[in-house]
């Protein structure tokens, strides 16, 4: 069962929908793994945010775990003013902050997420690893090995492991999430 107190809320509490937000939207990359971090800084801080996040099933230590995990990996949405960026800026959690030129659009994108999520939809990301993308494995005990995505089904990919010499390769099935473009 998921622990309540390891995991923020999805949305800032004290509001029924992102829509309810004022303010400018900004995207903080956050660094490696701190996303759930910086969106208890922006709680703590007073802060609007949105923290897009599904429950993934996971083996460790012979155990099955239940997890909430970002949906978008170092992303964590926030709605304020520049001295709430800057607030963000001084958690020492963010990378960088994306400025959002179309607002609206934001807003739009965010709230069909929003609405997936809070109908319980099974969700998952969807990197951009189209058929025919050379990606590298990024962790696990392959992590470092490049290929070719020929095929994505869900939360898998299957990856081309090439020998060009003899022109043929072998083929490996992947959790998507362990993949990033090159």
């Amino acid at each position: 069962m998921l622990k309540l107190s390891e995991n923020p809320a999805i949305l800032t509490p004290d509001v029924q929908s992102l829509a309810d937000f004022t303010g400018t939207w900004w995207a903080a990359y956050t660094k490696s793994r701190f996303e759930k971090a910086f969106a208890w800084d922006m709680l703590s801080h007073g802060i609007g945010y949105f923290l897009p996040m599904r429950e993934k099933v996971i083996f460790s230590g012979g155990r099955k775990r239940h997890i909430m995990s970002p949906l978008f990996k170092s992303y964590v949405f926030f709605c304020g003013t520049e001295q709430d960026r800057y607030t963000a800026l001084t958690t020492n959690r963010v990378s960088r902050t994306i400025e959002v030129a179309d607002q609206e659009s934001l807003i739009e994108e965010l709230l069909r997420i929003e609405k997936a999520l809070l109908s319980k939809a099974v969700i998952d990301n969807y990197p951009r690893l189209p058929i025919g993308r050379r990606c590298r494995i990024i962790s696990g005990p392959m992590m470092g090995i490049e290929g070719v995505v020929i095929k994505r089904k869900d939360a898998k990919a299957r990856m081309v492991l090439e020998v060009t010499i003899l022109g043929q390769g072998a083929v490996v099935e992947i959790d998507s999430d362990l993949l990033e473009p090159i």
